[in-house]
């Protein structure tokens, strides 16, 4: 995944770095989700 965004970067944290991104898009998701839902009970 990050060799497709940084395709000459030699960088040695690269799976702390793939980690990392999962871990903001769960995290954006299950807000994102939060906010956007019908059955909310009046969150958001």
């Amino acid at each position: 995944m990050l060799e497709k965004v940084l395709p000459h970067a030699t960088l040695k944290a690269k799976p702390n770095l793939e980690t990392r991104i999962r871990t903001l898009k769960r995290d954006w998701t299950i807000i994102y989700d939060m906010l956007n839902r019908k059955d909310n009970s009046g969150f958001g």
